[in-house]
């Protein structure tokens, strides 16, 4: 009698745990949703063009804000200014970017485990150009990432094979500037990033990168170890939809073929 009543007082908590943590998860997502409203008027009041964002880019950056419809808000007005200035005509084309996808440096192929397209960009194949023409190619890709990804689904994940890279592939300039596009501009979009085969001469650009990377993104950036490359893709990657490169099925796919 005495196992049979702990074991029921047992289940009893955890319903009761279950539904508290609904409960607080339901108000979470109320929270949410009205100061998602909340941003989206004083958007649309500073810039009226902003009325056919959705809600998801809307969210988006109000996470990247921890909840805080001012400092949100004021991030999303100055990329609507930036995107207007930088990309006026809604796009970039590959005309204003032929040396840099000459270098054939990055491709897309296949999802996750949770369906989160896949992006591999090889390190050791970056040439700086023009500081303008890298930042474009950098809008490029991420514009065409987007426009890729699966229905439901609002971040990427991307493998980073830095092998080869020498001081002739360094561009610190350039990682600070793809850095700022995508932490200010395409904020919550990076789901993961895995470092692999990651030369110890990287680390002298990785520090004087490092610090500009926002606490977010950092808790998203993985480096792997050769040894468990393969061990730690599987874990989140299927063998059907991993780069053949990295032991799977898929083949490269170039970003401008996608």
């Amino acid at each position: 009698m005495e196992s049979s009543n702990g074991n029921g007082s047992g289940k009893g908590m955890e319903v009761a745990y279950e539904e508290v943590e609904e409960e607080a998860n339901f108000e979470s997502d109320e929270i949410e949703r009205n100061k998602m409203g909340i941003m989206r008027a004083l958007v649309e009041r500073e810039d009226p063009s902003s009325k056919g964002v959705d809600d998801f880019m809307i969210r988006r950056f109000l996470r990247a804000r921890d909840l805080d419809i001012e400092k949100a808000t004021n991030m999303f007005l100055k990329y609507l200014s930036w995107k207007k200035s930088f990309v006026p005509n809604g796009s970039i084309s590959e005309s204003e970017i032929p040396k840099q996808l000459a270098q054939n440096k990055l491709f897309m192929q296949g999802v996750d485990k949770t369906g989160r397209p896949i992006v591999v960009v090889y390190g050791g194949r970056h040439k700086q150009t023009t500081l303008e023409e890298f930042k474009r190619f950098v809008v490029y890709t991420l514009e065409k990432i987007c426009s890729r990804m699966p229905a439901g689904k609002e971040k990427f994940v991307s493998i980073a094979d830095i092998e080869g890279w020498g001081y002739t592939n360094s561009d610190v300039r350039g990682y600070l500037a793809a850095l700022t596009i995508l932490q200010d501009c395409y904020p919550e979009r990076l789901g993961k990033l895995y470092l692999v085969h990651v030369p110890y001469v990287f680390m002298t650009a990785w520090k004087m990168v490092y610090p500009f990377i926002d606490k977010k993104t950092k808790k998203k950036i993985i480096f792997v170890e050769n040894k468990k490359l393969n061990s730690t893709l599987l874990k989140d990657i299927d063998e059907s939809q991993l780069p053949e490169a990295y032991g799977g099925k898929l083949p490269l796919v170039p970003i401008q073929n996608c």
